[in-house]
């Protein structure tokens, strides 16, 4: 156990773990694109939030000292840097200029005899890939924003097998939003194997590498599997096919090295540095880890026993994550065509290429003048994630992975540790809550899919634990803050956003706490920002995104009920509004899963809600996000209510709502209605070794 100054706690704590992870981070450097070392600050994380972090002014001056060390001996021992390319294979002119002879020649052969004229799509068509042409030779890499590079990027270490892990950031560009399915060209292939999360999807797009070796690299060696091109010295490319390796002399230093990927799964490359690269491979990341080591020993009284719970439940996450689709643990997988996820991903690829190029315009402009596809927020949450995460999706992973904590920590304010320990589990690793949107599952199946309805509902519920905080400025400003974001990630959410605000700042105009007043007011102000983008750049006034009246959304307006009014007075029942407003009550009863059993339910749930809401008995708090769930759940009166995952978030208030009244009344009422069959449930050994486990859990964790 490190031993650090006992004088870690009192004000300020927060910000100094937030400072230890920016030392962290620091250390191993930018971008955090590798799983390896991502894994390893996740671990940082949690031994600086389950420990105590120094104020002491020396500490602070030896971290800083000892991670400054750490990036002179990884930049003294960094590995020469191999300059890779890639990009989608389209025959065309950009390519063909671009690209030697020989290589353009026998790559669009293949393609050619791969893709004949009589499979391809119809040009102009719908989602067809013809039109769409590479604009450049290397396609933008966001792994090369802290590291230039003359092709995509430069990296230390070359070895693939599978495209996803190669993390090719092109295969999200806009430009490439293809529908078009085998034989034709297209962007995907998936195995619907359960078993298959770790290799669920295989990019189809025709694609190429090149690397070009540093003169550093002669004596190492490369394998491939597949058609490579090998540069000679009179710049012509030799063909080689099958599972091969090379030595590579110093002859072949600047040389370029081609890897054809025009069908899908057939690229492989291994390189084997010499026995000196090799060393400053292992070097280099060493250095960066033994800072860490050290960081931690000066500035964290570290408590082994607080991190089982949250490692617990980290693992828990990962595992439901794997299960589905493990690219998001470091992977880049190819979105579907028409998806949000490669709309978001798309943009913000384009947001930060506009931020390189100095075009400010373009940056803020976000790729619509007027903002349509939902909110703004995901688009600049991705070029901000490809900043610090280079081609991956770990930024995104980050916040998924805080979920099982948020929810922790939200049932703790209001439940006893155990009832919360055994939320928290079920909700993560047990997909009971399925019925209502109400389990981590959902969350990261959508979150893989690069939507930005998790990230959404992650937000508002992280906002609801700085709101319940002390009326002091600090707190209220970030959850008002946290509350913008959630709304401009998805400004469905909006109502349950306002309930929550207005009755808190209400509240706090009530009780004079002028300080959280303002921190609301001035936290929630860069929700404005939406409405200010549309009016600038499209001379429009729309307060988010102006896909809220779309019909395949809105399919209930309130001009409908006015109608549906008119046919009752009438006595017309059969009126297709009327009929319509059924299917949306339904919709709404039926829940996320859309399931007839859940009718009942769903109505008992509505009434719990309604009952806290308006009983002056449960926390104000408590109070205040039932009615926001009220809310929430009468947007499912206008908006399409088979749509499970705009629906989320109002089914997780319910149940946070409810699982209160279970424990404060429901178990209550029970007991004394049915004394006996609840002492034969808490004898039962399988509640006593369940009871057993979650004290230990609450040990652990308190």
């Amino acid at each position: 156990m490190t031993s650090v100054p006992n004088d870690a706690a009192g004000d300020g704590a927060g910000w100094r773990k937030f400072a230890v992870l920016v030392l962290a981070a620091a250390a191993v450097g930018l971008p955090i694109n590798h799983l390896g070392i991502y894994i390893v600050l996740l671990g940082v994380a949690v031994v600086v939030f389950t420990g105590e972090v120094t104020a002491r002014a020396t500490s602070w001056l030896a971290a800083v000292a000892i991670v400054g060390a750490a990036v002179v001996g990884q930049w003294l021992l960094a590995p020469p840097r191999i300059d890779e390319g890639h990009n989608v294979f389209l025959p065309g002119t950009v390519l063909q200029k671009a690209l030697p002879g020989d290589v353009y020649g026998r790559m669009a052969q293949e393609f050619d005899a791969l893709y004949p004229p009589s499979v391809r799509c119809k040009p102009g068509g719908s989602g067809c890939w013809q039109g769409s042409r590479p604009d450049r030779a290397f396609a933008f890499s966001a792994d090369s924003v802290l590291h230039r590079a003359d092709l995509s990027r430069s990296v230390t270490a070359i070895d693939f097998d599978d495209a996803v892990w190669l993390r090719l950031g092109f295969i999200n560009e806009r430009d490439y939003n293809w529908y078009t399915h085998a034989p034709d060209v297209h962007r995907l292939d998936r195995d619907r194997r359960f078993y298959m999360g770790l290799h669920r999807w295989h990019v189809a797009m025709p694609w190429f590498e090149v690397i070009r070796l540093p003169a550093a690299y002669a004596g190492g060696r490369l394998c491939w599997r597949g058609d490579v091109l090998w540069e000679d010295g009179d710049q012509r490319f030799t063909p080689l096919s099958g599972d091969q390796c090379r030595g590579i002399t110093r002859a072949d230093a600047g040389r370029r090295i081609f890897g054809l990927a025009i069908k899908p799964d057939t690229l492989a490359m291994h390189l084997t540095p010499p026995w000196h690269v090799g060393a400053l491979n292992l070097m280099a990341p060493a250095v960066a880890f033994a800072g860490l080591l050290v960081l931690l020993t000066v500035t964290v009284r570290i408590d082994l026993r607080r991190t089982i719970w949250p490692l617990i439940l980290i693992s828990l996450a990962a595992l439901v994550i794997a299960v589905d689709d493990a690219s998001i643990l470091g992977g880049m997988r190819p979105f579907d065509g028409g998806d949000d996820g490669l709309f978001y991903d798309g943009v913000g690829r384009e947001i930060l290429q506009s931020l390189l190029a100095g075009d400010i315009a373009g940056f803020l402009r976000g790729g619509e003048n007027v903002f349509y596809y939902g909110g703004p927020g995901l688009r600049y949450a991705r070029a901000i994630e490809h900043i610090v995460f280079g081609e991956s999706y770990l930024g995104y992973l980050s916040l998924v992975l805080a979920l099982p904590f948020l929810v922790y920590f939200l049932f703790r304010r209001f439940l006893p540790n155990r009832w919360s320990l055994a939320g928290a589990i079920v909700f993560t690793a047990i997909p009971a809550g399925a019925l209502f949107g109400t389990t981590f599952f959902q969350y990261a199946v959508w979150a893989s899919r690069g939507f930005a309805d998790p990230a959404a509902y992650i937000l508002f519920i992280a906002a609801l634990l700085p709101l319940m905080r002390p009326p002091q400025f600090t707190p209220a400003f970030f959850a008002a803050l946290l509350f913008a974001l959630a709304v401009a990630m998805k400004p469905i959410i909006a109502p349950a956003a306002a309930v929550m605000l207005g009755g808190a700042g209400l509240a706090a105009l009530y009780m004079r706490e002028w300080p959280r007043l303002a921190g609301l007011c001035i936290g929630f102000l860069p929700v404005f920002s939406m409405a200010l983008h549309n009016w600038v750049f499209g001379h429009a006034v729309v307060l988010f995104s102006s896909n809220a009246g779309d019909s395949d959304l809105l399919t209930m307006p309130p001009s409908a009920y006015l109608a549906v009014a008119r046919d009752l007075a009438t006595l017309h029942f059969a009126a297709p509004d009327v009929v319509q407003m059924a299917a949306q009550i339904a919709g709404l009863l039926r829940g996320p899963a859309q399931a007839d059993a859940a009718i009942p339910l769903s109505l008992a749930a509505l009434a719990i809600l309604v009952a806290v809401a308006v009983a002056r008995r449960f926390d104000p708090w408590l109070r205040l996000i039932a009615a926001a769930a009220l809310t929430q759940h009468a947007v499912a009166l206008f908006y399409n209510s088979a749509i499970a995952r705009y629906h989320f978030l109002s089914w997780f208030l319910t149940t946070v709502v409810v699982l209160v009244w279970l424990h404060e009344v429901g178990i209550g009422w029970l007991q004394r209605r049915y004394p006996a069959f609840c002492a034969r449930i808490d004898a039962n050994p399988l509640a006593v070794r369940l009871a057993s486990g979650l004290g230990s859990l609450h040990k652990m964790s308190a």
